[in-house]
């Protein structure tokens, strides 16, 4: 009987196969006790129990349980570990979803989450930053102050300026803005250093590099080019220069190799920013990016400490803990 029942080539077993099917139905799917299958099958409630074991062993149902969050947990939980962060938050992309419209969303969350309504906010540049900023939800912290924490690019940039980004960050938190008036990289290392000494200017750096959380982009250095946010002030024979150091990330526009050592360059001495030990002090660093190109320029942000919480998507963060 049991071998005819594993064959199913008898009338018996196919009914029998047929009842341990609408009996697994009626308790799995339409939520009915094993009491109430018993009274309409007019079996008793032990057969029913053992009909139900029955279809759990031969496979007939498989109980699953998880939840897509779980898998991202566990990759967040994965890079605390391996490169010692505070936190970090995985994006979940699915197929047709473009990274930009969604890992900002999780940043910005991020950000809220582990600010306060007197927090200081120091912000850097580029679009990755500008979007999570866009996604932040409105809040009433009038206390909240976002500081610059990299000078104004040129006017003929396209990359969204961190003067815009500290005052849009600042309207939707209802909080005062503290700016930088000073472009981020001057036309030579000496008018830069004359330019940190100037009070309004060292009391700016100060203040974003005494932030309570601050929010970063990280630049690439691949290919031909540093980083969109350098197009306007470099030639290519400094990007050879730069690169021949090693060079493979900008953060807060300086330039990092990929253990995560400064890069030192005539460009770099122009640069006006938080300097990377200070930045390094700050309580909570949120890095925000993503894509296959930026791998190696977040490794280099995460193994350098530069970055203390890290928003980005599944696929990236995959490539990191491979």
């Amino acid at each position: 009987m049991v071998a005819n029942k594993l064959t199913m080539t008898t009338t018996e077993s196919r009914n029998h196969i047929e009842l341990v099917l609408k009996i697994a139905r009626m308790y799995y799917t339409d939520n009915l006790t094993q009491a109430q299958i018993a009274a309409q099958i007019g079996y008793s409630r032990p057969t029913i129990s053992r009909l139900l074991s029955e279809s759990r062993d031969r496979g007939m149902v498989r109980i699953e349980i998880g939840h897509p969050l779980e898998r991202l947990m566990q990759l967040e939980d994965a890079l605390v570990r391996r490169y010692g962060l505070k936190c970090a938050r995985v994006a979940q992309v699915n197929p047709g979803q473009n990274p930009s419209t969604i890992v900002p969303r999780y940043a910005a969350a991020l950000l809220t989450e582990k600010s306060s309504p007197d927090s200081l906010i120091t912000v850097s540049n580029g679009r990755a930053v500008a979007a999570t900023v866009r996604e932040v939800a409105i809040q009433d912290w009038p206390k909240s102050n976002v500081a610059q924490m990299v000078g104004a690019l040129s006017p003929s940039n396209p990359m969204t300026d961190s003067p815009d980004i500290c005052r849009m960050l600042a309207e939707r938190l209802g909080g005062t803005v503290t700016t930088l008036h000073v472009p981020m990289i001057l036309s030579s290392a000496h008018i830069a250093a004359a330019m940190r000494q100037e009070p309004q200017i060292a009391t700016a750096l100060a203040l974003g590099g005494g932030a309570d959380v601050a929010l970063e982009g990280v630049g690439a250095t691949e290919g031909d080019r540093l980083s969109p946010v350098f197009d306007a002030y470099v030639t290519p024979h400094m990007v050879k220069e730069i690169r021949a150091q090693g060079a493979v990330a900008t953060v807060c526009g300086h330039f990092i190799d990929a253990q995560g050592r400064p890069v030192c360059s005539e460009l770099s001495d122009r640069i006006i920013s938080v300097e990377l030990d200070r930045l390094k002090r700050i309580a909570l660093v949120i890095g925000v990016a993503w894509g296959q190109e930026k791998v190696k320029a977040i490794k280099a942000c995460l193994v350098g400490s530069y970055i203390s919480a890290l928003a980005t998507d599944q696929a990236t963060a995959e490539s990191l803990l491979a």
